[in-house]
This record gives structure tokens, sequence and C-alpha cells, in this order.
């Protein structure tokens, strides 16, 4: 039965993540996660890679992760929050919008400049913590049952102190779709 199998058996082995340092900027990640994301070698991307990056120190440790929303909530700020962060991150504050002077500020940069400035953000700002790990050898409805307690959708899978893998909800899927397919 699928869900009886060990996390070895369905867990993305580290080497297929991008893994970057906690001082990168966040455009060095984003860069990373892309080569890593998609298959540039047809000029098109498929989607097929992690959709995560690992973030690593000197010592090889995992110290955070960093996923699709990271990254825009921090290139593109407006699109997070409420009237006064949509506004701060625009460079306005809510008095001078009400005084109708924001063509005299950063909003009217438009889009591409803004995802620059915030490209120069560093990876250690911004990262997830860790908010859970398993192990190898543990059994896959265990890794489930920690995903859901901790609301997380990728769970880094080490071995003797080691971090060998990623698990992932579409992991989970793919096993749950196995078992319909029996």
């Amino acid at each position: 039965m699928p869900l009886k199998r060990k996390v070895k058996d369905r867990m993305i082995p580290i080497e297929n993540y991008s893994t970057i340092g906690p001082d990168a900027t966040l455009k060095e990640a984003a860069l990373s996660l892309r080569t890593s994301y998609c298959e540039l070698e047809t000029g098109m991307c498929t989607e097929i890679g992690p959709r995560t990056v690992m973030v690593v120190d000197d010592t090889g440790k995992l110290v955070g992760i960093l996923d699709f929303n990271s990254f825009l909530v921090t290139l593109i700020p407006e699109i997070a929050g409420g009237l006064s962060a949509k506004l701060e991150a625009l460079g306005v504050s809510i008095a001078f919008a009400q005084a109708d002077a924001a063509s005299l500020d950063e909003a009217s940069q438009g889009f591409r400049a803004r995802v620059i400035k915030n490209a120069g953000t560093k990876v250690r700002d911004i990262m997830m913590k860790i908010k859970g790990t398993i192990d190898a050898g543990d059994s896959l409805l265990n890794g489930l049952k920690k995903m859901f307690r901790n609301k997380i959708t990728v769970l880094p899978v080490y071995e003797d102190d080691k971090l060998v893998g990623v698990l992932r909800d579409t992991d989970f899927f793919l096993a749950v779709a196995d078992i319909l397919e029996e």
C-alpha cells in the first residue's frame, strides 16, 4: 500500500533542489530556482522541478526555505497586506496618497522597477523557518501528519543528521493517486 511506504521511497533527493546561502540576494535565489524548476534547454519552462529553494549555511545545515510566495511577496509587496502595506510598497504614505501627490514618488516607477529594487533583499531576511523535518526511514503517513499539523507543503528529509531530500505535498497526492489506480 503506497502510504505504508517509507519517506525515502517518495522523497525528492536534495541534489535535485536548488540550494543557496542566507547571504545571497533574492535575485540570485530566484535565478537559481528558475534553473531547477524549468527545463531551460528547450527554451520553454515546462515547470518540472522543485518549487522551493533550500537555504543552507556554510556547514551545509538547512536554515530556511524559500517558496514562490516568499519571492512574490518580497519582490512585489503591493500584492500582500492591507492598504498601508500596499501604499508603502509603492513608496506612498497614506497622507501623501490623500494629498493626491502619488505621481511625484516611487509609485510611478512601475512593476519592473519595483521588482528590480527589491531583488537586492537578502535571503536571510525573508526565508521561512523550518517547521518540521522527518527521517528517511519514517512512514509516509507520519510525514503527511507532520505536514498537516505544521501547515507546510515541504518537509526536509534527514538520514543520520544529514539532509538527503525533500518530501512535498505533491508526493502525497501521487501516493493517493497510486491507491486510486490500483
